[in-house]
């Protein structure tokens, strides 16, 4: 689908921060993104884990010596894959409300969106939008193991199961946020996708990726939501812009060059009114943390337009279609280097804004 919704460079985040509560980490996200403010997730608590958060609901899934897996040599298996596929079907077939499903986030699993729901129906904020996120299919089905160790993805039916739930997961979030009469932005957080086309995944294929893809983001279009695709280091990148996405999100501050290389796509993908979502404020270097300043990361955003610009691509479409984001989470800084980070980051989106007259 095509956006129409067209941020000029507003401030967003990738989701995370350093810290062990939800109430005062909501204070702080709608302190540094008013505008596409977020549920935030706390990776200091363990059940908010990449995989530990979203894989309730998966058939087989068993809990032994605090770790997590699906244990799909269980005698009742089979019978848990039937109940699975039977709950998913009634969700899409309509005879069952997504909001009551076995899909539904819970406060175990996600503190954060419900802290984040219970602060946006206070209604004293006015966002462009709103945001949540996902652990992507392809990092969740690689991440997530069965009893002997084996990812998940690497059997077909798991794969599947893996899959529908993480579509479900996504598509339960832009249902409860879509009742804010907002466009809602669903993340799809794929880290593992910077290691597709290496030896670790010598027996992925690019039909896997774009199956896990597609499924998804119909998910998410389904219930009206804006499906967004993060990676934060280098990747393929004509898998991810070849997608059904709308919008990109992709390290512009150490990545920008390998990104480019994609000219052709890139520039097909914001001609159809799609969004990019520039992580140019850097995360992963501590160092660069604390030498770039609003003021710098500005300079680098405008000679990185211009050569947009020189594909053909106008400064209104690049502008228009664009978010300004941390390159990635902070949940693993300090919590002086998150806070400087999301800083950096509200106030670059300001600056930009304002040189741009938006």
């Amino acid at each position: 689908m095509t956006t129409e919704f067209y941020p000029y460079a507003l401030a967003a985040w990738i989701g995370s921060l350093p810290m062990d509560d939800h109430k005062e980490a909501v204070r702080v996200m709608f302190e540094h993104t008013p505008d596409i403010p977020l549920w935030v997730q706390l990776p200091k608590f363990a059940a908010e884990g990449m995989v530990a958060q979203f894989a309730r609901g998966m058939p087989g899934l068993t809990s032994k010596d605090g770790k997590i897996f699906v244990d799909d040599g269980a005698e009742d298996f089979d019978d848990e894959m039937l109940a699975f596929f039977e709950a998913y079907m009634a969700v899409a077939d309509g005879t069952e409300d997504i909001a009551d499903s076995r899909f539904a986030l819970l406060q175990d699993d996600a503190p954060g969106f419900f802290t984040f729901v219970r602060e946006l129906d206070k209604g004293a904020y006015k966002p462009a939008a709103v945001k949540g996120q996902v652990t992507g299919p392809f990092t969740f089905g690689t991440g997530f193991v069965n009893k002997e160790g084996r990812a998940v993805f690497y059997n077909e039916q798991l794969r599947d199961a893996a899959v529908k739930l993480i579509a479900m997961k996504a598509r339960w979030q832009v249902n409860q946020l879509k009742k804010y009469g907002l466009p809602v932005i669903l993340f799809l957080d794929e880290p593992a996708l910077a290691g597709f086309g290496s030896s670790a995944f010598i027996s992925v294929s690019r039909q896997d990726i774009d199956q896990c893809f597609a499924e998804v983001i119909e998910a998410i279009h389904q219930e009206g939501g804006l499906a967004g695709i993060h990676v934060c280091a280098n990747a393929e990148w004509s898998v991810i812009l070849e997608s059904g996405a709308d919008i990109v999100s992709f390290d512009a501050y150490f990545y920008f060059d390998k990104f480019i290389l994609y000219a052709d796509q890139v520039r097909r993908f914001l001609n159809d009114g799609r969004l990019l979502a520039w992580g140019i404020v850097p995360t992963g270097d501590t160092a660069a943390i604390e030498s770039q300043t609003p003021e710098s990361l500005h300079e680098l955003w405008q000679k990185e337009v211009q050569q947009l610009e020189s594909l053909g691509l106008s400064r209104e479409t690049v502008v228009s279609q664009s978010l300004i984001t941390p390159s990635c989470g902070t949940g693993s800084l300090s919590l002086e280097h998150a806070r400087r980070v999301i800083d950096m980051n509200y106030r670059l989106s300001q600056l930009i804004r304002g040189s741009e007259n938006k």
